[in-house]
């Protein structure tokens, strides 16, 4: 290639390449300037003239504060609300294990107050397979996909410890999270959480049953 050639192919590369550049500059100013409302500004939009609107009933804040708008809601996290009882950790044998401080409550042992019929179980599983199967997997065994990404896998419910634990444990796990598991009061109302905790035992019983748990018409099924 001539010397010409080169330049010409230089200068040509290079007014594309500025080209480029100018348009990434324009998309990123756009991205700046999007059409939206500022905090607390007008809006003629709505009847009462704010664009700012009042909070959904039941709404969970996560975070507060001049920090948390950049953070992505790292900084400034609010607590949240009590629950109906505290998280207690369970032992090897699924027994609450109370805290030792002289002022700290009894433990919850209180049960599911849902019926347990099919309309509870399947709204439990619909809840389950969206909010929990990611990591705890369709099964419950901790082996859900995120978990096989990397990330660290939670126990399984079909050990001795789970499988023993009271509902209300797993009630205030999805209310206030729990090691590695964030709350998901934000996410799953208070029934969808008690719906969730009997797709759970469906889930134990379901690796665990034997064959008195199976109604006596259909023990003949099993053994054809």
């Amino acid at each position: 290639m001539s010397p010409i050639a080169t330049r010409m192919l230089v200068v040509l590369t290079g007014a594309l390449v500025a080209l480029a550049l100018s348009g990434c500059e324009k998309a990123m100013q756009d991205m700046y300037n999007q059409p939206k409302y500022k905090p607390l500004a007008a809006s003629p939009f709505w009847s009462d003239g704010r664009s700012s609107r009042p909070e959904v009933a039941g709404t969970v804040a996560r975070s507060g504060g001049a920090s948390a708008g950049t953070s992505s809601g790292r900084l400034g996290q609010l607590p949240l609300p009590m629950a109906e009882a505290p998280v207690y950790p369970v032992d090897d044998n699924g027994n609450v294990k109370a805290n030792l401080a002289p002022d700290s409550p009894k433990p919850l042992t209180a049960t599911n107050p849902l019926p347990i019929d099919r309309q509870t179980l399947d709204r439990g599983r619909e809840r389950f397979d969206i909010y929990c199967s990611p990591c705890h997997s369709i099964a419950g065994d901790g082996d859900g996909m995120v978990p096989r990404r990397g990330f660290p896998h939670p126990p399984s419910y079909h050990t001795p410890r789970l499988r023993n634990a009271p509902d209300a444990h797993f009630y205030n796990v999805i209310t206030q999270g729990y090691g590695m598991m964030y709350s998901y009061a934000d996410r799953v109302a208070p029934n969808d959480r008690w719906a969730i905790v009997a797709y759970i035992r469906a889930l134990q019983l379901s690796q665990d049953a034997g064959l008195e748990d199976v109604p006596p018409e259909h023990r003949a099924d099993l053994a054809r």
